[in-house]
């Protein structure tokens, strides 16, 4: 897949690129995988807001991903691949061998027409298809994993994004994650061969303002640019730097590079390798 550029028509135009969505089909979802939903704006059930910077944006349909693709050693077809505004990959609509037709997450490769399947057991090594850790081959590149046996897909799922089975050994695979991080998991959990789709999306460039504002993004500005009342990087007579020792956010609390993860979890004995 590649990034489409246009004309310089605008200013907008002339710094901005997209992905180029011709593969895509641009039919409508089925009514019974999407719905609506009303979206927060980064406010909590008192109306306040706790996530800065959400807000606007174009109306979207929420399309109902099946994470866990629980119907073993039944064969799925792919109907068509789309456009998710939901996500950065894109979605691959699929047609089970007993017509229930349901949404997955389109690894990289996959084409209109392949048949794919998920099983407890054994299935072909190929791209679209669900195993469990234990029987997928060492070096190959996986997502959507589940955390824990018999639940659902929940890390690496984001566009471009792949896993490395590095090792399988004592009922545990290895696997060395997007971010760096070594992890064990368990051989039972279910993981998808393969590597997310949209593998352009980090080089796009917005090219303009607004761009942001259809996402449902609203302006940031910079600590440095506000006034002491406001901010602990506020104040001072023109371009100043941070003038502290560390960064701090908003509310006077450690930023950029500070490590956030709980000390002492449970899942602290999985981590192999610490992200960098």
């Amino acid at each position: 897949m590649a990034i489409k550029a246009y004309k310089p028509t605008t200013p907008g135009r002339r710094k901005g690129s997209v992905v180029n969505y011709r593969h895509l089909d641009d039919n409508t979802p089925p009514k019974n995988l999407r719905y609506t939903k009303k979206r927060g704006d980064g406010r909590n059930n008192q109306g306040i807001i706790t996530v800065r910077h959400r807000g606007g944006g174009h109306k979207r349909f929420f399309r109902l991903i099946d994470s866990a693709r629980n119907r073993f050693d039944m064969p799925a077809t792919v109907l068509s691949l789309q456009y998710d505004p939901n996500r950065t990959s894109f979605v691959a609509l699929i047609s089970y061998s007993d017509g229930k037709k349901t949404y997955i997450i389109a690894p990289e490769g996959l084409k209109v027409g392949d048949k794919i399947v998920s099983s407890k057991t054994s299935a072909p090594i190929s791209v679209g298809n669900r195993l469990p850790l234990n029987n997928i081959p060492v070096g190959l590149m996986v997502h959507d994993i589940e955390l824990h046996p018999q639940s659902r897909g929940l890390m690496v799922r984001s566009a471009g994004t792949g896993a490395v089975i590095q090792a399988i050994e004592g009922g545990f695979a290895q696997l060395k994650l997007p971010s760096g991080e070594i992890r064990r998991f368990s051989g039972e959990c279910q993981a998808t061969i393969g590597q997310v789709s949209n593998i352009d999306h980090g080089n796009i460039r917005m090219g303009k303002a607004g761009k942001k504002r259809w996402l449902g993004i609203r302006p940031t500005v910079r600590g440095k640019a506000m006034n002491p009342v406001d901010h602990p990087h506020g104040g001072g007579e023109g371009h100043n730097p941070i003038g502290l020792k560390h960064p701090k956010t908003p509310w006077g609390k450690p930023a950029l590079g500070v490590k956030t993860r709980t000390k002492g979890k449970f899942s602290d004995k999985f981590i192999l390798k610490r992200r960098k």
